[in-house]
């Protein structure tokens, strides 16, 4: 491949614009050794960025919640799909989200103009806010089974609009990451979670993501957020990748180096 299109390819990658292809390309370059991973400034900026992240400092109800919900995803995955609910056009289910946002939002805005100074009802505010919440959650639920690789993007952007996620929603991104067929995808719904890395349940899950992923791009970033995370158990699913034939030779350099920094 010509340096030109390889300078173009990084340009395109570290500026989030690559498609599908693109980023297929940027792999074969970096099992090449084409390829310098220092060239791939997304992956740098993933530890500062994970540094930095407030902690949420979850309790052990929330983890127990967590893996509670889990358990009952896996066993009842097959009963239900938002595929089968949102089984319009594409352009209903945007439609009626719009509107129906809307209609919270002006009624929202009426509710507070009748108030009387300093009388504000506070807690019919905070049930509007979670009608919203709610339904952007739908609304990425039902993004997440489209077809489209681009939907399932926007589905994983949603998030960023979210005051607060359920767990219903740290799941979906889980599963995501872990199944999706789509590289870009996947990279998306890691870099939605490492907001929520820190707690401990959701660390836990990256942590056997760590295996079942075979894109280099998508085994970097997890080993970058392990390291920024000090998450000592994730060395031995590190450790495994390092002992794959078929891990590209910079790749496990760069695995080691973020061992080195968890140990």
């Amino acid at each position: 491949m010509e340096q030109v299109n390889i300078g173009a390819l990084l340009t395109k990658y570290n500026a989030g614009q690559a498609n599908a292809e693109e980023v297929k390309m940027i792999e074969k370059c970096i099992e090449e050794g084409v390829i310098d991973l220092a060239d791939l400034h997304k992956l740098n900026l993933l530890n500062e960025q994970v540094i930095h992240a407030e902690d949420p400092s979850p309790s052990l109800e929330l983890d127990d919640r967590f893996y509670h919900m889990l358990a009952q995803e896996k066993k009842q995955a097959k009963t239900f799909s938002w595929k089968q609910f949102f089984a319009w056009p594409e352009i209903i289910p945007r439609l009626a989200f719009a509107s129906v946002t809307l209609i919270i939002g002006l009624a929202a805005g009426y509710f507070i103009r009748q108030q009387p100074a300093g009388n504000t009802n506070h807690g019919e505010i905070a049930v509007l806010s979670q009608q919203v919440t709610d339904l952007k959650e739908m609304m990425m639920l039902s993004l997440l089974e489209k077809e489209s690789a681009t939907d399932r993007l926007k589905a994983v952007s949603l998030t960023q609009d979210m005051d607060q996620v359920s767990n219903k929603v740290t799941l979906a991104l889980l599963e995501t990451l872990n199944n999706d067929s789509n590289v870009n995808v996947r990279l998306a719904a890691l870099d939605a979670l490492k907001a929520y890395a820190k707690e401990s349940a959701v660390r836990e899950e990256l942590i056997r993501s760590i295996a079942k992923q075979e894109s280099p791009l998508v085994q970097l970033e997890l080993a970058e957020l392990m390291a920024a995370l000090q998450a000592k158990s994730s060395v031995k699913e590190l450790e495994k990748l390092l002992q794959d034939k078929n891990t590209p030779k910079e790749v496990k350099k760069k695995i080691q180096e973020s061992i080195q920094v968890i140990i």
